[in-house]
């Protein structure tokens, strides 16, 4: 075989098997632009999944309040009309700087606030240095919710919840603790209280964050649940936002 032959069918080979990489990198991309594609759509699945539980318990509480206190009711509509508009600015994106988050969740604290009255103590604290780091949206107000239906709602005297936002390490760390009468009992496998709210929020930070996130229930200072998230601190968006 002369040196000319061997020459081109090194060459070829080189072709064929530079060809073969080529097409494997790009069945590879093409796997992993699908996979983001999927989990952005089930992202977004999982937020339009939340709307409408607030809103539906939002509108059952202003239902009430028609006949036995108009103006109450008033001005929840009007508390609920600024909730949509602020989340309404928020629906493309899937991370939104903490104090874009803790306004989401005033706005719908006066509407519970206002159902309540004095029966419900809110307590907030968030580290100022913190306020930039992004976190997902809505991620704090279904488990807010939670307390209050499960934690307060069911007991006759003052409700109290407390709210932290805490940077620890390159974490940042979230809680909502309750004072609710039933401690948290992790034996008990189908627990009412670990509805759809807090599955979407495991669910979601699953999604977002992987292993660098932790999700968990225990019993808090307050007597009742406390719920606790740990996300890793940034203020550089995860994922792009869904148009």
């Amino acid at each position: 075989m002369g040196p000319d032959i061997v020459i081109y069918l090194l060459t070829m080979s080189s072709c064929v098997a530079f060809a073969h990489f080529r097409k494997s990198q790009e069945r590879e991309r093409r796997a992993i632009e699908l996979e983001a594609h999927l989990a952005q759509a089930q992202l977004q699945l999982l937020r339009m999944q939340i709307n409408p539980h607030f809103l539906f318990n939002t509108l059952n509480a202003i239902s009430t309040l028609v006949h036995t206190s108009p103006h109450t009711a008033d001005e929840m509509i009007t508390d609920l009309s600024e909730l949509f508009r602020f989340s309404l600015e928020s629906s493309n994106d899937q991370e939104i700087p903490l104090s874009r988050e803790l306004e989401l969740l005033r706005r719908y604290l006066a509407i519970e606030q206002r159902r309540f009255g004095q029966r419900l103590e809110i307590e907030q604290n968030a580290d100022p240095e913190i306020l930039d780091a992004l976190v997902p949206p809505l991620i704090l107000q279904p488990i807010v919710e939670n307390a209050i239906r499960h934690g307060i709602e069911t007991q006759a005297g003052l409700g109290r919840i407390a709210i932290s936002a805490r940077r620890n390490g390159n974490q940042v760390k979230l809680s909502v603790s309750d004072n609710g009468k039933k401690p948290f009992d992790a034996s008990i496998k189908e627990d009412k209280r670990q509805g759809i709210g807090l599955a979407n929020t495991r669910a979601r930070l699953q999604q977002l964050y992987g292993k660098e996130q932790s999700f968990s229930i225990v019993n808090g200072d307050l007597g009742g649940w406390t719920v606790e998230i740990k996300i890793p601190f940034s203020t550089t968006p995860v994922t792009k936002s869904i148009l």
